[in-house]
């Protein structure tokens, strides 16, 4: 059995914008989704089991940590977002879902706005947008995640044309959505998400790490991405649509929309095991200067030891954490990359 299920394609970010933790939500109270007005003392117990059932059935712990540098640049156009929580966004959640959340990256390029409006609106949408009922739970996810990206990107380019000047700025977006222990990843452009797995220990042996990619990159150059962009009527030279764009597929960037490039993510899902360690979200920036290998075994070389200084409040693993997202991000910027570069680390536990 495969790690992935790929769905089928259809047919057819001047400063950093960050969120973290807590959704502010302008949905009503979660509380009101409940019809009874004064349950009994066994109702309430017979809630209280079914919450303890569902704390219990084996759903990871994750935390992020964020790392942004602007590098050479004169304007930082990444944006950010981390909610390790975002039951509070919903008003209501299937009854099956004990956890919700969260993380995401956003390049920006040609300004930093679609960037921003992406990292402030795409989570509020897909909240909205979220199913309500269990059946059929995967499907309606997926189905979720598409519509969200294509309404962000719909309502981005709608006030991005009402401006004077025209917005001309676009994003990619790599956007990772836990449901209790499954993880649907959902990409545009060239920035990429990869999970570090532990492979089972073998008899008198170290455990190995395996990288694995949960997203696929969009440029120009890929055959379908080029042969889409072709007849739609543009024409891709040096390896950039029209010369210009360096990615295929966007939010934004509304003056290549009529010549192929498309706001539909690639989708990917992978369920967790208590072999992963953490998820890395990244820019382009980072990738330039690191291949995926290379971040995993980084980041893991300082969780087992390095020595690191944690904050006040922070565990001691967590400090590790920390350290590893931060110092990841300041040597990508040392080993020459002219770009911004955004680091979010997750880490997995159970």
């Amino acid at each position: 059995m495969d790690l992935f299920d790929d769905l089928p394609e259809p047919t057819q970010t001047a400063g950093e914008a960050s969120v973290q933790k807590t959704c502010p939500s302008p949905l009503e109270d979660r509380g009101a989704k409940r019809k009874r007005e004064a349950p009994d003392d066994d109702e309430v117990v017979e809630e209280q089991k079914l919450e303890e059932k569902k704390v219990c059935k084996g759903v990871p712990i994750l935390k992020g940590y964020v790392a942004a540098r602007r590098g050479e640049r004169e304007e930082m156009q990444d944006a950010h977002i981390l909610l390790s929580d975002m039951k509070t966004c919903l008003s209501i959640l299937p009854a099956t879902v004990s956890r919700l959340a969260y993380f995401a990256v956003f390049d920006g390029h040609g300004g930093a706005r679609a960037s921003r409006f992406a990292a402030e609106h795409l989570h509020h949408t897909l909240a909205l947008k979220f199913p309500k009922e269990t059946e059929n739970l995967d499907k309606l996810v997926k189905k979720c995640l598409l519509d969200t990206f294509r309404q962000t990107d719909e309502d981005f380019l709608k006030k991005a044309s009402s401006q004077k000047p025209a917005w001309k700025d676009g994003s990619t977006a790599t956007c990772m959505l836990v449901v209790d222990d499954m993880v649907y990843v959902a990409n545009l452009g060239d920035s990429r998400a990869v999970l570090c797995r532990m492979e089972q220990k073998m008899q008198g042996g170290d455990r190995k790490c395996v990288t694995l990619a949960l997203s696929k990159e969009h440029n120009p150059t890929i055959y379908e991405e080029r042969m889409r962009i072709q007849r739609a009527g543009g024409t891709v030279r040096d390896g950039r649509v029209l010369g210009v764009l360096e990615v295929s597929r966007s939010i934004g960037d509304g003056q290549y929309k009529r010549i192929g490039v498309i706001s539909t993510p690639d989708l990917r899902r992978c369920q967790l095991t208590p072999n992963d360690r953490f998820i890395i979200l990244g820019c382009d920036g980072l990738f330039k200067v690191f291949s995926a290998e290379e971040a995993v075994k980084y980041i893991l070389n300082i969780l087992q030891n390095g020595s690191v200084e944690k904050k006040e409040g922070q565990t001691e693993e967590e400090g590790h954490y920390e350290a590893a997202c931060q110092r990841l991000a300041n040597e990508a910027v040392r080993r020459g990359c002219a770009d911004n570069v955004t680091v979010i680390l997750v880490s997995v536990s159970f």
